[in-house]
């Protein structure tokens, strides 16, 4: 049975990917930060099936003691302060945890076991204010976030470590990925729950900034095989995982209220104080090189995805449990 450690394994993709990695056969070792309250409302189903165990990206001791005890085959690094706006307001616990996190965990790995397979999570928004559409492996990165920055930082260590020391380190490039475990600060989220309570009479107005920011979302479920598949390899290296397809947070919107029979123009409202202070204006990915050689293709398209939320989020009212 393959072991396999996941940090940020309470989040959207770390619930996902321990779902499918349990499917697998692996027995599947999840790190949580210590906290008085932790929310484990995303693992609750798969809760008794894994085995949680405390650590923190600050600290890299509390990796070194977990790597030794459990002797995972691969890591999965999948934690950070993950939430663009935040890291304006927080752009220093941002880079300790989303940057230097990333070296002290493969670090970790170089002390303890170095031929443990490393996965780590970088991000469309490394690409920032792009300067070839679309985006590739070879494209040059302009982060536009304190976010952007810090995973810039994470992706070249993880190519340092992997040069360096011959370490089977690879990173995924992945472009926007959502699904109804989703955080609801994150706009897709945001609107999908709001068309749901404006449906059931429970809100009237959403507000939101800047409808023209254009994303190529895809469907968490997916990208997390891509992760997988990733590790499965001869070699390490970095992959773009993405749809190839751009939508407007504007097209968000027509899909999410058409999808329940309401014109969006008659609830939505442009709000300032959800602009960024640097907007990145069109994200979208060239997934070639992950459906060459991973043989990876998304399975969820944009307008199920979104109806597949707003419909997760009408039920979750319904029965009384927000999300």
């Amino acid at each position: 049975m393959k072991t396999a450690l996941i940090t940020g394994v309470t989040g959207q993709d770390g619930s996902y990917l321990a779902e499918f990695l349990l499917s697998k056969g692996y027995k599947v070792v999840g790190m949580v930060r210590r906290s008085s309250t932790i929310n484990f409302d995303r693992i609750k189903h798969i809760q008794n099936d894994i085995e949680i165990v405390q650590g923190d990206l600050l600290d890299q001791m509390s990796i070194v003691d977990i790597l030794r005890e459990y002797k995972p085959g691969e890591v999965y690094n999948l934690a950070a302060q993950s939430f663009v706006p935040t890291s304006w307001k927080q752009p220093v616990l941002t880079g300790e945890f989303t940057a230097l996190g990333v070296t002290r965990m493969l670090e970790a790995i170089r002390m303890t076991d170095p031929s443990i397979r490393f996965y780590q999570a970088s991000s469309s928004e490394m690409f920032g204010k792009v300067v070839e559409v679309p985006q590739r492996e070879t494209t040059p990165f302009y982060p536009r976030s304190p976010y952007g920055v810090a995973k810039v930082y994470g992706h070249w260590i993880t190519v340092n470590y992997r040069e360096s020391y011959n370490m089977f380190a690879s990173s995924g490039i992945l472009f926007n990925h959502e699904s109804p475990r989703r955080g609801l600060e994150f706009v897709t989220h945001k609107v999908t729950h709001g068309v749901a309570k404006i449906k059931l009479g429970k809100a009237k107005e959403l507000r939101l900034g800047n409808l023209e920011s254009r994303r190529d979302w895809g469907y968490a479920g997916d990208y997390v095989q891509a992760m997988w598949l990733m590790l499965q390899q001869d070699k390490p290296d970095d992959f773009v995982v993405a749809t190839g397809e751009t939508h407007s947070v504007q097209e968000l919107c027509e899909v999410a209220f058409g999808h329940v029979g309401l014109n969006w123009q008659d609830h939505v409202a442009q709000d300032p104080k959800f602009f960024r202070p640097a907007e990145v204006d069109l994200l979208v990915g060239d997934p070639k090189k992950a459906n060459d050689i991973l043989g990876w293709e998304p399975s969820v398209n944009f307008k199920q995805l979104t109806q597949m939320m707003v419909d997760e989020d009408i039920k979750a009212i319904k029965e009384g449990r927000e999300v």
